[in-house]
């Protein structure tokens, strides 16, 4: 590789606060809002044009897609986002368990309002570059955006970019697996023109689908316990039809067929539909990213043809838009104060330093698990405390775990919990004029137990 010399040169201060979040995604939103709460003089960026982040900027509608009757959760923010999309007219019945599917532009307002609401300083279209960091501690963020290059100090700075990007950036060290061992991103789709009464009888009368379906060539789940039978809005076979029928050919070898959908309106939309996947790609490599986006929006191109042709209800349909971008699921993992284990999240891990619990749920690695016992793990707070950077906590799906482990707490939901769990750690510690390194947890979990989080 080549390189050049940049010659150096001053930063001008754009802002100075007491808790940074970087990344504006369930994670983001709630660290920020948490650490608001709290009292600490927060601010929140985000490298988009608004916040949500998988919800409104990918498209997933479900932040809790896996509940079901018997589930436990930690409550908090998780049940609050929903309820507050609920009061906006944001949200409708989600087709496979006891939760909401979210409108995904609507959404996108819930958030600003929260974030206002809380008192944040939001700032959109703004991303990190750079870390600043002095004697193993960091002090800010440089930002890069439409006005130029500038610095956010701050006492304290959360990364929820999903990628550990400020974490590596700092200087924290961090596992990331080979390309090919990295679970595959998605492009999602909407679409309109739908005879939704039509595309429903075809469902439940001949299509029938259900978890045990996504045993297949595309996702190749092993579905475990009673969930096999459940119903699951699952479609894979029309594409596998029409691949030995050679109406369909993949562009490339790392492009996947088959996946799912969410909701079916009155008005023709048939929203979220999960149908392509493509493997192979790193999310932190530019150029991984901009193969990925081409070949997926031309691989759904491919499919809603299929689907026109084979799926009864879809003869008219038409593509009404795409996500802002991929769904990525893996990339860069901290290496934190503990790691989270397969065997934890089997087992029902408690840790005394819990800041939240999480259902026995996995998706991914081959695994489906539903949380259908009431079983659930405590994530420690030490999985969101990076080594050798102090000051700097990670929520999201980017915190420490293995592989498996990561599968469960990459979810939305969890991401919801560890963020508010890292803002109000922040916080925390800025009020007792500590680090968040040697923070007194007890005091984090008191907090978190008055903004209603179940952390036990």
């Amino acid at each position: 590789m080549h390189y050049i010399s940049e010659p150096s040169r001053k930063v001008p201060i754009l802002a100075q606060t007491d808790v940074l979040v970087v990344g504006g995604g369930p994670a983001g939103l709630a660290a920020a809002i948490a650490s608001a709460r709290e009292g600490a003089k927060t601010m929140l960026i985000e490298r988009y044009g608004c916040f949500g982040g998988v919800l409104t900027q990918v498209g997933v509608e479900a932040i809790a897609w896996y509940r079901h009757q018997g589930t436990i959760e930690a409550g908090g923010l998780l049940a609050e986002f929903e309820k507050t999309a609920e009061e906006a007219g944001a949200t409708m019945p989600e087709c496979q368990s006891d939760s909401f599917a979210i409108d995904a532009q609507l959404f996108k307002v819930v958030c600003d309002e929260m974030i206002k609401k809380a008192g944040v300083q939001p700032l959109l279209h703004c991303f990190a570059s750079s870390a600043i960091v002095e004697d193993g501690v960091i002090k800010g963020v440089v930002t890069e955006s439409k006005s130029g290059r500038q610095a956010i100090l701050a006492g304290r700075v959360i990364d929820c970019s999903g990628d550990a990007d400020v974490a590596m950036l700092a200087g924290a060290p961090f596992h990331k697996a080979e390309k090919e061992k990295l679970m595959f991103v998605t492009t999602i789709f909407n679409c309109k023109g739908v005879d939704g009464k039509r595309f429903l009888e075809y469902v439940h009368s001949e299509l029938k689908p259900t978890y045990r379906d996504w045993d297949g060539d595309n996702w190749d789940q092993q579905i475990l316990g009673e969930a096999a039978n459940m119903f699951s809005p699952y479609m894979e076979k029309i594409f596998i039809d029409a691949m030995k029928e050679g109406r369909l050919v993949p562009e490339h070898k790392d492009v996947g067929f088959g996946g799912t959908w969410s909701s079916v309106t009155p008005d023709g939309d048939v929203t979220q539909l999960n149908m392509v996947s493509v493997r192979n790609i790193d999310c932190t490599d530019v150029l991984d990213l901009t193969r990925a986006e081409m070949l997926g929006r031309r691989a759904c191109l491919q499919a809603l043809e299929i689907m026109r042709e084979k799926v009864p209800g879809f003869e008219n349909a038409k593509l009404r838009d795409f996500g802002m971008t991929l769904g990525t699921r893996e990339s860069r993992l901290i290496e934190g104060r503990y790691t989270v284990t397969k065997q934890d999240v089997f087992e029902q891990g408690r840790f005394e330093d819990s800041i939240a619990i999480f259902p026995e749920f996995i998706d991914g690695r081959e695994y489906l698990i539903l949380p259908l016992t009431g079983r659930y793990y405590q994530i420690p707070y030490r999985s969101l405390v990076p080594q050798k950077v102090d000051n700097l906590l990670v929520a999201g799906r980017c915190i420490s775990g293995e592989p498996v482990a990561h599968t469960s707490f990459r979810n939305m939901s969890c991401c919801i919990a560890t963020g508010q769990a890292a803002g109000v750690a922040a916080a925390v510690s800025l009020k007792a004029n500590t680090t968040t390194g040697n923070v007194d947890v007890r005091k984090v979990q008191d907090a978190l137990v008055a903004q209603g989080v179940r952390i036990h």
